[in-house]
């Protein structure tokens, strides 16, 4: 697979086959593993951005993505996005 990028798309299927297109909105390394924090193309697009789904992913070895393996790394990862928007919001309201 290719380097992963911030704004790349791509589609997942759910059990019912149906087919949900998703966009990365951020990569972090957290205790030298790559995560992606990812989220519905659709919801992103919409008018009403408050309500937004954010789910994270890991990068594995590969470059592929997968699933977190525990509800520990889940606390890890988001903590780190969390950390990652705050940061990204002191940047904006700065300029």
């Amino acid at each position: 697979m290719d380097k992963i990028k911030v704004g790349d798309t791509f589609t997942i299927s759910d059990d019912m086959t149906e087919e949900q297109e998703m966009e990365v909105m951020a990569i972090m390394t957290v205790e030298d593993t790559d995560y992606v924090a990812v989220s519905f193309v659709e919801d992103l697009t919409g008018e009403e951005n408050d309500d937004i789904d954010i789910f994270f992913m890991k990068i594995d070895d590969d470059g592929d993505l997968d699933q977190l393996s525990s509800d520990d790394e889940f606390q890890k990862v988001s903590k780190a996005f969390d950390e990652f928007v705050d940061a990204e919001d002191e940047d904006d309201t700065e300029e």
